[in-house]
């Protein structure tokens, strides 16, 4: 059986996975998509389905796009044979002389969502994180469909793991095959973010992670293309 379990990033929803879902179930796979709850959504954390289809190939695909990685458990992760992250991180803030900076404008963004100019701040991270694309090309999310009261509570903690986050989930397996996507106008991770989490891989894994770099894209990363390439990378 070949199942995939993705997880959208901090103010999306799974209709981040709009193109991918569909294009997967036509070719067999089956999908689940996580669910934060920011917006209109309800909350859903997926389980792997149990695969009672013996002599098959068993693929437990995990895709996650950004704080994704760090929304999964690890009793999924520790089953996961195959996991594809999308400008993701291990650390968010470096500990360099990048942090100060950083953190100050996170810390912001804490104290935004608190305040009346929430949802003009959120539309800025959107429009950032969608560069250098217009925000028009992406699905609508919690963003353009209302924040709840309860979807604030989850931004605000959600905000907080991001700024604590310091290394790689727990429960990865050390055989798992790992790919990792960046785009290469990301707007939101810093290089020697990026970096830290392929230093990171290397060391904790028992097989190098493919990396690949898509031109033109941003944080979002909304390529129809890398779709079909991510499933043939899965597949080979």
């Amino acid at each position: 059986m070949k199942q995939v379990i993705a997880m959208h990033g901090w103010c999306s929803d799974s209709n981040k996975w709009a193109k991918w879902k569909p294009y997967f179930i036509a070719n067999k796979w089956f999908w689940q998509s996580g669910e934060r709850g920011y917006g209109q959504r309800k909350p859903l954390n997926p389980s792997w389905v149990n695969d009672t289809c013996k002599g098959m190939d068993t693929k437990r695909v995990l895709i996650c796009h950004s704080l994704g990685t760090h929304l999964i458990s690890k009793e999924i992760y520790s089953k996961a044979t195959d996991i594809v992250l999308l400008n993701s991180f291990s650390r968010f803030l470096p500990t360099g002389k990048e942090n100060r900076a950083l953190k100050i404008g996170l810390l912001g963004m804490q104290k935004h969502l608190e305040q009346s100019s929430m949802n003009t701040m959120l539309l800025s991270f959107l429009e950032k994180a969608n560069s250098p694309h217009s925000i028009n090309q992406i699905p609508e999310g919690p963003i353009q469909q209302g924040i709840t009261d309860e979807g604030k509570a989850r931004l605000q903690s959600d905000l907080n793991l991001l700024i604590n986050t310091s290394s790689l989930p727990k429960g990865l397996s050390k055989n798992v095959k790992v790919l990792v996507i960046n785009g290469d106008q990301d707007r939101i991770l810093l290089p020697i973010t990026i970096n830290n989490l392929l230093k990171d891989l290397n060391k904790y894994l028992n097989k190098e992670p493919e990396n690949w770099t898509i031109e033109g894209q941003g944080h979002s990363i909304i390529s129809s293309d890398l779709i079909i390439k991510v499933r043939a990378w899965l597949e080979s």
